[in-house]
């Protein structure tokens, strides 16, 4: 089966096995209510889940902590000897470094399988079926996401946005590459095409999943300058930018944030995409 992705995008998915304390450390945990949700839908019993894409083990914890058996694959080296350091005594986890398409797993055999910001970089022509496959039937598939969104509206998100049509979308639209979502609702995040945006694949049902559901869970952070200079630095769209692009990207957004306070308020739409393999 060919691969839907292309060679950048492919590139852009390793950038994060180069800062794993960094992003660790920069990137939000997702709310405890979205996995108690996923954990009300699963309904399973013997709580034997794979997590695709695990990173760092920042979603891996809570399905520990419940007492799930986790199968956790990884493909950054230095991204599992992160969650092998993490976990270490944990006996209810086992890493497995390796893409997810190419990883060799038993089928029929999870009662969940779940992803968290991670599924974007799988080939969903190659990650959905294989997916239903390894799931038992009434198994659970959990896709989890989020977008931050600056404030909209005020000064400084107009001067941050000045910065960014400078340094960084006068790059992306001149090299024809994807670019950064714009500003974001909760609505548009509802609509079938943000699924596709975001997953590139229309929507569960068209693999066979049933009892597909969403819901979304918005948060407000405020980050200091250099907490958030932190975080956009994780980012592999902002990472891939040439380096006199990302640096001027990145000075001129944190005089901006100084400029106003030395804060950058932040909404954030946490998305729960879920179907059952029956």
């Amino acid at each position: 089966m060919e691969d839907n992705k292309t060679g950048w995008e492919r590139e852009n998915r390793t950038h994060f096995d180069k800062i794993v304390v960094s992003y660790d450390k920069a990137r939000l945990d997702y709310p405890d209510e979205l996995f108690e949700d996923i954990m009300k839908y699963s309904r399973s019993v013997n709580k034997k889940a794979l997590e695709i894409g695990a990173g760092t083990g920042k979603a891996t914890t809570p399905f520990l902590n419940a007492g799930y058996d986790v199968t956790a694959v990884e493909m950054g080296r230095n991204m599992a000897e992160f969650m092998l350091e993490r976990f270490k005594g944990i006996k209810n986890i086992n890493v497995v470094v390796s893409t997810f398409e190419e990883v060799a797993l038993e089928e029929d055999s999870y009662d969940l399988v779940y992803a968290a910001s991670a599924f974007h970089w799988v080939d969903a022509e190659i990650g959905c079926p294989k997916v239903f496959r390894l799931l038992k039937n009434g198994g659970s598939f959990a896709l989890l996401r989020y977008n931050s969104n600056p404030v909209y509206g005020d000064e400084l998100y107009g001067e941050i946005q000045t910065v960014y049509d400078k340094y960084y979308y006068s790059y992306y639209k001149q090299s024809k590459r994807p670019v950064r979502a714009p500003q974001m609702s909760c609505e548009d995040f509802l609509k079938p095409s943000e699924v596709y945006r975001g997953y590139r694949f229309k929507s569960l049902e068209q693999y066979g999943f049933k009892d597909v559901t969403m819901k979304l869970y918005n948060v407000s952070h405020s980050y200091e300058a250099e907490d958030y200079m932190a975080l956009i630095d994780t980012f592999s769209d902002h990472r891939a930018l040439p380096d006199d692009n990302r640096v001027a990207l990145y000075s001129g957004i944190k005089e901006s944030i100084l400029k106003h306070g030395g804060q950058q308020k932040m909404n954030i739409i946490f998305q729960l995409y879920m179907g059952r393999k029956q």
